[in-house]
C-alpha cells in the first residue's frame, strides 16, 4: 500500500483528477478479460512520455512494481496488478500524431484505439492490418504489449510485422527511441524484442505503424457446418491445395446452437468465412476456386458477399461472436493456443473429448487459417468445483495444444494465465536468457509475476 505522501507525489506529476486510490475507484482496474483479479495500489493516467518517465522514477525509489495497462481488453491477465504497485493506465496518450500517406506509415501515441488508427488511414487509402476482435476498444500500445493478431493476419501478418519504431520509457525513467520510420535500422532488433514482451521491459508510449494499401476489391464466403470437424477438414484441403486465403475464420457456436434448437441437434454448429482481396483479375479466379473447394466439403450453405457493405456486415458478426457467448452464460473463458494447421481437424476432436470428460460446455471461434485456436468454456464462475474442472481442461488443451506441434499462445499472450505453462515448451536452459534480458533492462520492476514460470522468476 502507497502512503499518502507517494499519493500527493503522484498527484504532482499527472493532477489530482488523474490519480486513483479510493477501494471503489481500484476494483475497476483489478481485472482484464480473462478471470485473474488483483488489485492496485494506486492508479494513474498520465498523459505525456515526461509524466510516465517521472511515474517510473517515483516507483523505482519507493521499489514498487509498475503495470502498464491500455483498455484491459487482454485475455491473458497481463494488466493484472498481481503484485499490487502502480498502474499506468495510456488512455489519455491518444493522438494520432502523423499520418504519412507518401510513405504509408502512422506515428501514434499509445492509447490511440486501433479502430481509430484504421478509419483515419483508411480516409487516406490506407489501412492498419492487426485487426484484433477487441479492435472498436483496444489500443496500439496494448497490440504491441501482446504482439496481437487478428482474422487479417494469416496473410499481413501480426502487429510485429507493422511496428518499424517506439517511444519507450525504460526503468532508470529516461526515454528512447527504437526503430524508426524506415526498416531495418542497423543494430540490435530492439523494436522487435520489446513488441510482445507483454510489458516486461519498459513501457511503449509512442508507436510507429506501417499502413497499407486498401486492396482494390474482396470476396468473402461463409460456408456453414453441422460439425466444426468437418469445417476443419475444409482448412485443411484448401491449404493441401496450395490456396491461402487473406483469412480462414471459424465460429464453433455449439452450446447456442443446441439452445437455439431447443436442446435437439442443431442443423449447424460452425461457420467457416473465408475471404480474398486484391487486384479484381486475381479475386475473380480465386474467390470461385475456394468456393469449390468448400462445396466439395459438404457444407449446409455457402453464402458469398462481395459488395463492401455486405462483408462488413459479416466481419461485424464475427466480432461480435464473444459477446454473443456473454449473452448466454453466467462466465466464460477463452484459451489461446496454436495447432498446425494439418492438425487442426484432430485437435479439435479432441478439444470436444476433453470437454466432455470434465462435462463442461464450449463454443469457439478462432483463426483457423494460421491454427490459431480458441475453445471458449461457458460455466457459471460461482461454483467452485466447475471452475476447477475448467481450469484443469484448459490446462489439457495446452498441453494437447504442444504435442500437437504447435504452442500455448498464438495471440494474446502468456500473461498471468499461462505462465506456469511455459515449461511446456522451455527448460531452464531456454528460460534463462529471457531473464538475463529482462536484467539487462534493469525492468524487474515492470509487469512482474508474468511470462516466466513462479520458480524460474525468482532465480
Amino acid at each position: 500500500m502507497l502512503d499518502k505522501q507517494a499519493v500527493k507525489e503522484l498527484k504532482q506529476i499527472v493532477g489530482d483528477d488523474a490519480v486513483f486510490h479510493a477501494p471503489e475507484d481500484l476494483i475497476t482496474f483489478e481485472y482484464d478479460a480473462t478471470i485473474e483479479t488483483a488489485l492496485p495500489d494506486v492508479v494513474v493516467l498520465p498523459k505525456t512520455p515526461q509524466q510516465v518517465a517521472a511515474i517510473i522514477r517515483l516507483a523505482a525509489r519507493l521499489n514498487v512494481p509498475i503495470v502498464p495497462r491500455g483498455a484491459g481488453t487482454g485475455l491473458s491477465g497481463g494488466c493484472v496488478p498481481v503484485e499490487g504497485g502502480i498502474v499506468i493506465v495510456l488512455t489519455r496518450m491518444n493522438r494520432i500524431l502523423e499520418l504519412d500517406a507518401v510513405n504509408r506509415l502512422a506515428v501514434v501515441e499509445a492509447g490511440v484505439i486501433n479502430f481509430q488508427l484504421d478509419r483515419a488511414a483508411r480516409k487516406r487509402g490506407l489501412f492498419f492490418a492487426p485487426d484484433p476482435s477487441s479492435y472498436r476498444v483496444c489500443t496500439i500500445g496494448g497490440n504491441v504489449a501482446e504482439n496481437a493478431g487478428g482474422p487479417h493476419c494469416l496473410a499481413y501478418g501480426v502487429t510485429t510485422n507493422h511496428i518499424l519504431g517506439l517511444e519507450l520509457v525504460l526503468a532508470d525513467g529516461s526515454i528512447v527511441e527504437v526503430g524508426g520510420k524506415t526498416r531495418d535500422i542497423p543494430g540490435y532488433d530492439l523494436t522487435g524484442l520489446v513488441t510482445g514482451s507483454e510489458g516486461t521491459l519498459a513501457m511503449v508510449t509512442k508507436a510507429t505503424v506501417r499502413l497499407m494499401p486498401v486492396p482494390e476489391t474482396g470476396y468473402t464466403l461463409v460456408a456453414q457446418f453441422k460439425d466444426v470437424v468437418d469445417a476443419a477438414g475444409a482448412v485443411s484441403q484448401m491449404i493441401a491445395k496450395g490456396i491461402v486465403p487473406q483469412c480462414m475464420e471459424m465460429s464453433h457456436f455449439e452450446a447456442l446452437a443446441r439452445l437455439l434448437a431447443g436442446g435437439g441437434e442443431p442443423a449447424v454448429t460452425a461457420s467457416l468465412i473465408v475471404e480474398v482481396e486484391g487486384l479484381e483479375e486475381n479475386v475473380a479466379v480465386r474467390g470461385p476456386a475456394i468456393r469449390e473447394v468448400l462445396e466439395a466439403s459438404g457444407p449446409a450453405a455457402i453464402t458469398v458477399a462481395t459488395e463492401a457493405a455486405e462483408r462488413a456486415v459479416i466481419w461485424e458478426g464475427r466480432r461480435a461472436a464473444l459477446g454473443t457467448v456473454g449473452r448466454i452464460a453466467r462466465n466464460y473463458y477463452v484459451l489461446d493456443g496454436v495447432s498446425p494447421r494439418s492438425k487442426l481437424p484432430q485437435v479439435l476432436r479432441q478439444v470436444g473429448e476433453i470437454s466432455q470428460k470434465y462435462g463442461l460446455m464450449h463454443s469457439s471461434s478462432f483463426h483457423a487459417g494460421d491454427g490459431n485456436l480458441h475453445p471458449t468454456f461457458v460455466f457459471d464462475g460461482s461454483q467452485p468445483e466447475t471452475v476447477q474442472k475448467v481450469m484443469a481442461a484448459g490446462e489439457e488443451i495446452m498441453r494437447l495444444c504442444v504435442e500437437a506441434g504447435g504452442s500455448i499462445t498464438g495471440e494474446h499472450g502468456v500473461g498471468l494465465e499461462k505462465r506456469e505453462f511455459m515449461r511446456f515448451l522451455f527448460d531452464d536452459a531456454d528460460l534463462s536468457p529471457m531473464l538475463r534480458m529482462r536484467k539487462a533492462f534493469g525492468a524487474e520492476m515492470f509487469n512482474p509475476g508474468k511470462i516466466f514460470p513462479t520458480k524460474a522468476a525468482a532465480e
